[in-house]
């Protein structure tokens, strides 16, 4: 991925690596939802023994019924794909046009993440809320979600946590994809198929984890006010007045687990589906010129001729 990949030509492999990334880590969005919002998970039994506390929501996030499932999948694979392709189709594009660096990097994942966030809240908040394990509506789908969301708080509700929502999703994939594209610039150049994935694990690993760390107080915040419909001020202030600034830092180990992993694999996936479906795209060794071959050959018959004297 990056400035130097035709993101123009591979469309498909970016939605693929985006459906494979969402469906592996599902669990681990579960995990961070669960944790961000403050849902209160009953006690797990596994082979007769409560598995402790600390560990139950990730438990609970890998057991059935999971749902939702579809819906987040779908929803995440075409709001990362989107992202992820928008900012490097539009990346290269800036940059043919005239643009600096920084305005080519920065400007089209803000543009496209802010839209998407736009698009994909209904959704955002409707599979956030099936998640709630003491819901007393127990609902079991997303259109249920939605429509109680809908007679309960009309359609301004469905958008509630936009505001929070954009500024948690814009700066992490502003923030992932402007620490890809430095390290894409900046790792020494791949000679080997193998060198190349390696180059792309340790970019990905770190957009990753740069995203996801600096966004964690913005996802608990948006989580806050999906759960207590208040505004963003008065989120702000009723999670100071009960958490402290504690709540800063609330679900982050779920958080850099369920954020940093999935934009990793993304990043990686995409990598490695170019490389696969276009084995050129891998830089060749230099060529040998025609003067190099001269040279190389009188060098041999100088060395052969010593010798024979």
């Amino acid at each position: 991925m990056g400035g130097k990949s035709l993101a123009k030509e591979h469309p498909w492999e970016y939605l693929g690596a985006s459906a494979l990334a969402a469906t592996l880590n599902y669990p681990l969005w579960r995990a961070s939802a669960v944790g961000q919002s403050g849902f209160v998970v009953s006690p797990v039994m596994i082979a007769g023994r409560s598995v402790p506390a600390p560990l139950a929501p990730y438990v609970y996030a890998f057991l059935p019924p999971y749902k939702g499932c579809v819906a987040t999948v779908l929803g995440m694979t075409w709001a990362r794909a989107a992202i992820f392709w928008g900012s490097d189709y539009g990346r290269t594009t800036l940059r043919q046009a005239g643009h600096n660096d920084t305005v080519s990097t920065v400007l089209p994942p803000l543009l496209v993440s802010t839209l998407v966030q736009c698009i994909n809240m209904p959704l955002v908040r409707s599979t956030i809320t099936l998640q709630n394990p003491q819901c007393e509506h127990n609902f079991r789908t997303v259109p249920q979600a939605m429509m109680h969301i809908y007679q309960t708080h009309g359609v301004a509700g469905l958008w509630h946590g936009t505001s929070a929502g954009i500024l948690k999703t814009v700066p992490k994939y502003c923030t992932a994809i402007v620490i890809k594209d430095i390290m894409e610039d900046s790792l020494p150049p791949a000679h080997t198929p193998t060198e190349q994935l390696c180059r792309s694990a340790l970019k990905s690993a770190a957009a990753g984890l740069a995203g996801a760390a600096l966004t964690n107080p913005l996802d608990v915040i948006r989580n806050e006010m999906f759960k207590s419909n208040q505004s963003l001020p008065e989120t702000i202030r009723y999670l100071y007045e009960t958490e402290g600034w504690g709540f800063l830092s609330r679900g982050l180990v779920k958080n850099l687990v369920a954020v940093s992993i999935p934009v990793a694999c993304t990043i990686f996936f995409t990598d490695a589906l170019i490389q696969w479906n276009s084995p050129s795209s891998m830089p060749s060794q230099p060529m040998a010129t025609s003067s190099t071959v001269v040279s190389k050959s009188i060098n041999d018959d100088t060395f052969k001729s010593n010798q024979g004297q």
